[in-house]
């Protein structure tokens, strides 16, 4: 029996060693077989008129796959015309659901409406507080709005999104529609949302950024 153990003890040891290897095993893998992903957004996270499996976040589970990271699992939880307003009870129901991260992607429509931006930064920093008692991951996307608001307005908008992200140490993504705003053939005819092409744009940020938090 003794001649057994050894080997067996050796084994366990040297797998224990292996897996501790730092890049080894992603640290947010070592508590579940599974990764739940958040997005809670507005029109531009829902999709609003492209197919759904067009849409960015269709687009950046495609890509996680492709990677290897079939225990990432997506879930949009974007709903259009929505504002900040809603953030943290639409979060709560979502707490349900045990998410590991959250890509907080609203404050579109907040700035679009010309709302007030203490209300909109008072509404993304309540969800950003009770992700964290939860034990979630926090990536803030930022967004910007046309200058014809006010060179004031649209610069305090744009700077509090930047001011969330240092107070609470998150990942930010700068600008959710970098390389996609403005430019007509990425967008569709309102010249607000993106097309087919814009969405794999914004995967693509989304993606890299998302991948750090693996």
């Amino acid at each position: 029996m003794k001649k057994y153990v050894f080997p067996f003890i050796l084994l366990f040891l040297l797998v224990t060693m292996f897996s501790l290897l730092p890049g080894r095993i992603p640290s947010i893998f070592a508590k579940d077989t599974g990764v739940k992903v958040v997005i809670l957004g507005d029109s531009i996270s829902a999709g609003l008129g492209v197919e759904p499996e067009q849409a960015f976040p269709f687009l950046v589970q495609d890509m996680l796959k492709q990677k290897g990271f079939d225990v990432v699992k997506i879930i949009n939880g974007s709903i259009s015309g929505s504002t900040t307003a809603g953030a943290t009870s639409r979060l709560k129901w979502y707490l349900k659901s045990k998410p590991d991260i959250l890509v907080l992607a609203l404050g579109a429509n907040d700035g679009l409406r010309g709302l007030s931006i203490d209300l909109m930064t008072q509404n993304l920093e309540k969800s950003i507080i009770l992700a964290k008692k939860n034990g979630i991951k926090v990536i803030l996307a930022g967004m910007k709005i046309p200058p014809n608001y006010g060179a004031e307005y649209a610069k305090a908008f744009e700077s509090s999104f930047v001011s969330l992200a240092q107070k609470h140490d998150l990942p930010f993504i700068e600008f959710l529609l970098k390389d996609v705003a403005g430019k007509a053939f990425l967008n569709q005819a309102d010249g607000i949302h993106p097309n087919p092409e814009g969405h794999k744009i914004i995967a693509t940020t989304v993606f890299d950024i998302l991948l750090e938090q693996l």
